[in-house]
């Protein structure tokens, strides 16, 4: 084991690849709670006819499943400390862009899913990824970031009753007065404070010390018995499989635009955590990641066995910044993350006492940890700073990831071109805004 994961070369040992899994999985362990939470569509109030979310239980039994198959393949395989889960953003893009906004049902989404894992697959398989990387300029990227931050970040606001629907404004300030929305702010500040200590897995923390303050306050119900906290793990027969049975129904031009925005999010997210994640541990070699097609093919395959299983696409979490930074620097760390998920199969009942309001603030906080790639976004040139500035300011304003980019996307050839930069455009960004422009007239 030791001669495999290469410990006498890297410098660590059994104890702190230990830790060091440990401490990534409790700074992944919200996403157990916050997915069953987005993909189940609680909190929407008034859902349109025909429009429902998934079972939450198969949902939180789902999502351990893919972190726990992903984060092992990532260590065994690419032998990095990686953990992977159901992205957050992808979550929100498939709840509140593909099921609420456009009607289409999760079982036709996870099959929109499974295509996007499988066309990643392919990709990572024939060694072109990087031409796919080259060809969308670095500042897109970053703006569809930074935007899906601004949405994560909205949506946490919306579910908490911080900001609610307003006739005349669109949106204005809940009512601070509510217990719930209280709850709601006490999550939040709690968060922040631990985070601002740097306290490993501030925010799963965070949610843990919320869900207590409610109980304390008699808005969330109290657990009576070890039944309320230890129960097997959720069946998932309502989800499993489904990928399968409606993936006849993805052959449409809009589900192009969804597996495109799929696959579009999580190749470049994952390309950009493997990178901070390896370079915060020391293993990039003359700036290149090593092993870089095995981290992305186990990324691609957790997203397939995730969607068969019943959940969004798994992504890379930067949350395992975490682990590299108590000394993980292999993939056995990766291994006993993977171990953790395994276990917390068991602990489902706990879904009970996280509640819309619990989760709120963990989308507040990861939204503003996503939208620190503004910094690198390129505002002193105009004709980047309003394709960025769009892509960023539609997602939250319609409701839509898909929307932002395809906005985007559009802009950019149109400002490149009117700055005389046409030659710095790669001819797939001209293909891509014709086809976005399509989109808006037939399909909005």
């Amino acid at each position: 084991m030791k001669k495999y994961f290469r410990f006498e070369e890297l410098g660590t040992n059994y104890r702190t690849e230990f830790m060091a899994g440990l401490t990534t999985f409790l700074a992944m362990a919200y996403i157990l709670f916050v997915n069953p939470s987005t993909l189940s569509l609680e909190g929407v109030e008034n859902l349109p006819a025909g429009v429902i979310g998934m079972d939450k239980g198969a949902v939180f039994t789902a999502t351990a499943i893919a972190a726990a198959v992903g984060t092992l393949f990532m260590g065994v395989i690419a032998k990095y400390p990686i953990g992977l889960a159901p992205g957050m953003g992808l979550n929100a893009f498939f709840a509140y862009t593909v099921v609420l906004g456009y009607g289409i049902p999760w079982e036709t989404a996870l099959s929109g899913v499974l295509a996007s894992g499988l066309i990643f697959m392919a990709l990572t398989l024939s060694g072109i990824r990087e031409k796919i990387i080259n060809f969308i300029p670095g500042d897109l990227k970053l703006a569809v970031g930074a935007g899906i931050g601004f949405f994560i970040a909205f949506l946490g606001f919306q579910n908490a009753g911080i900001i609610v629907g307003n006739d005349a404004t669109l949106v204005s300030i809940g009512d601070f007065t509510d217990p719930y929305v209280m709850l709601a702010i006490f999550g939040v500040i709690i968060s922040v404070i631990l985070l601002s200590l740097n306290f490993r897995g501030g925010i799963f923390y965070g949610m843990l010390i919320t869900s207590i303050a409610g109980i304390i306050f008699g808005l969330i119900a109290m657990p009576t018995g070890v039944g309320d906290i230890v129960s097997p793990a959720p069946s998932v027969s309502s989800t499993f499989g489904q990928a399968f049975v409606n993936f006849g129904d993805i052959f449409t031009l809009q589900m192009l635009v969804v597996i495109l925005t799929f696959l579009f999010v999580d190749f470049f997210d994952t390309a950009g955590t493997l990178v901070a994640v390896a370079t915060q541990a020391g293993l990039m070699k003359d700036d290149k990641l090593p092993r870089a097609g095995k981290a992305l093919f186990a990324d691609s395959a957790a997203t397939v066995v995730g969607s068969v299983v019943g959940t969004s696409t798994t992504t890379s979490f930067v949350e395992s910044t975490s682990g590299v930074g108590v000394g993980g620097r292999t993939g056995f760390a990766s291994v006993v993350t993977a171990g953790f998920f395994l276990l917390a199969l068991f602990f489902s009942p706990l879904l009970q006492i996280i509640t819309v309001e619990v989760t709120a603030p963990a989308l507040i906080i990861v939204g503003v940890l996503m939208s620190t790639a503004l910094k690198k976004i390129d505002w002193d040139h105009f004709e980047i700073a309003v394709p960025a500035f769009l892509t960023i300011i539609a997602m939250p304003l319609t409701y839509s990831i898909a929307t932002g980019i395809a906005i985007g996307f559009i802009f950019y050839p149109i400002t490149m071109i009117m700055k005389g930069r046409i030659k710095e455009v790669h001819p797939m960004m001209y293909a891509l805004g014709v086809i976005f422009i399509f989109y808006f007239i037939f399909l909005t």
